[in-house]
């Protein structure tokens, strides 16, 4: 992994307004901008442009890290207009990517959280969350608290291709496990799930047989999207490393439209349901963080 430059920011906000309709909630904290995990699909590379960096290598290795975000946020969840809403922690980039180890930037995120009992939803794709099993698990007993792990295949290949900065996918399911035997409620992102890669029924049921044999809680598909920003730079990698599934791409994605059509996401979500029956996992709860351009999966 290239090493990163870190820019050393403190913004004078913490808890920031969602100004997308990606997802189903309203408050977001990320203590990081880019992210060392480098998914090229990453939905949120399209941010690194806002301060005149490229979405590509800059969101991967030009990281910066929220020095004040603890002390920030306390200051802001104390304000009395403040309502104890739901809170999405990495709902851009994952909040225990590598600097976290030392910057410790979320573990002060999670002690405001947890001494004002405020509700969050979590997404990650790290085994460095185990890290913070003590106070995820006070947090949970005094605020809704879910923990989802973000898994798209346990295939090598497409796995190292497509995620070079992260832990293996299976790690990440142990790890989910463990925080569910912590009392933590923890589950699993199926995403995204990938045409021509990682959208067979062999691929779908391994993620979710492994799920279920380390106790998910919950679990909800996310068929891959490709907006603005993300596109430019995943489109030349599948023409490096997968050129057969161009043509594919090219019909599902056509040029301004992120989200495939309707009726693939039905077929993925038909398969979807019936393997979690198969393997008794439950669907994803309130807390999941599903973005709106998905079709919703039946509780």
């Amino acid at each position: 992994m290239p090493t990163a430059v870190v820019d050393e920011i403190e913004p004078q906000t913490i808890i920031n307004r969602v100004q997308t309709d990606m997802f189903n909630f309203r408050w977001t904290i990320n203590p990081y901008r880019g992210c060392q995990h480098s998914c090229v699909y990453c939905f949120a590379r399209h941010t690194h442009a806002f301060f005149g960096y490229n979405t590509g290598d800059d969101f991967n290795n030009r990281i910066m890290a929220k020095v004040n975000a603890e002390e920030q946020l306390r200051r802001e969840l104390r304000r009395p207009g403040w309502k104890k809403e739901l809170i999405a922690l990495g709902a851009s980039v994952d909040p225990w990517q590598p600097l976290e180890a030392k910057y410790q930037i979320t573990r002060g995120i999670l002690r405001a959280l947890r001494d004002f009992a405020n509700p969050v939803a979590i997404l990650t794709k790290s085994t460095l969350v185990l890290r913070d099993k003590d106070l995820l698990a006070e947090l949970a007993a005094v605020a809704q608290v879910q923990v989802n792990f973000s898994v798209g295949t346990l295939d090598e290949t497409v796995w190292k291709l497509a995620e070079p900065g992260t832990p293996h996918p299976l790690k990440r399911i142990e790890a989910m496990g463990e925080l569910v035997r912590a009392g933590v409620p923890a589950g699993i992102m199926l995403a995204p799930i990938m045409p021509g890669l990682t959208d067979s029924e062999e691929s779908i049921e391994g993620v979710i047989r492994a799920a279920a044999q380390h106790g998910a809680q919950s679990l909800a598909p996310v068929v891959l999207h490709l907006r603005p920003g993300t596109k430019e730079w995943f489109m030349p990698w599948l023409r490096e490393m997968f050129p057969g599934l161009l043509e594919t791409y090219a019909r599902l994605y056509p040029r301004r439209y992120a989200y495939t059509p309707q009726e693939f996401q039905e077929r993925i979500h038909k398969l979807v349901r019936h393997l979690m029956k198969k393997w008794r996992v439950p669907a994803g709860g309130r807390l999941a963080q599903v973005p709106r351009g998905q079709l919703a999966l039946p509780l």
